[in-house]
């Protein structure tokens, strides 16, 4: 038996014991979420943060997992027709409760009769991630715009914080444009919402993302656009 016989795949190893963390942080926000009820107004406002990162730490690890898969060429992609009301629906039932907690306002602007062909699972991996990063730097106030724009669906998290640094538009515009995630030059975040968008194709367009300063809120915007 050689070296490379005698050691297991490491890859396959960590992306598993990945697996197990983020079931097991999933039961933990169950459970906060669960008896969020039951919780007073103090301990609501105590447990706001807790619940905040322990979902970035979820999402950064469901991302990983799907980098991956997507990798490793085994991930399930899915090109299915979806309602943009339900998506949207689904989006807010997911943050509602953190929303509260930390007591930001989500305006919703979209039209509820629109559909459209994307994975469901992975776009919303990518807006419950911007969703939950706006909460970080917003002032009290996000909005989520989603409309066909340009034969295009444009999913715009707006925010009324102070906007992103230069250096996170740059960061933002380098992965989209293929930088390498090795390189340390962006993070993970950006590179799984650029993987994200470059698998979503039609007729020769590719999805896309970008993140700029303005919007109805003059804070940051993030932009996912999908052909």
């Amino acid at each position: 038996m050689d070296n490379q016989d005698a050691h297991p795949n490491t890859t396959a190893f960590f992306a598993s014991a990945m697996h197990d963390m983020k079931n097991s942080l999933c039961v933990l926000i169950n459970f906060l979420e669960g008896h969020h009820a039951e919780f007073d107004e103090t301990l609501k406002k105590k447990v706001a943060p807790m619940l905040y990162e322990v979902k970035r730490v979820n999402n950064n690890l469901v991302q990983m997992l799907a980098i991956y898969k997507v990798g490793n060429e085994f991930y399930p992609f899915e090109m299915n027709e979806n309602s943009v009301d339900e998506f949207v629906s689904e989006i807010v039932m997911q943050n509602q409760t953190l929303l509260d907690d930390l007591g930001v306002t989500l305006e919703l602007d979209y039209d509820k009769d629109l559909t459209w062909y994307f994975d469901r699972e992975l776009i919303s991996g990518v807006v419950s991630h911007a969703l939950n990063n706006a909460m970080r730097y917003t002032k009290d106030k996000l909005r989520l715009y989603v409309a066909n724009e340009d034969d295009h669906l444009l999913i715009r998290v707006e925010d009324n914080g102070t906007g992103y640094s230069s250096g996170m538009i740059e960061a933002g515009n380098a992965v989209n444009k293929g930088v390498d995630f090795a390189s340390g030059s962006t993070g993970l975040g950006l590179f799984f919402t650029a993987m994200v968008a470059k698998l979503h194709k039609h007729r020769g367009k590719t999805g896309s993302m970008v993140l700029e300063n303005g919007g109805k809120f003059g804070g940051g915007c993030f932009v996912l656009r999908l052909p």
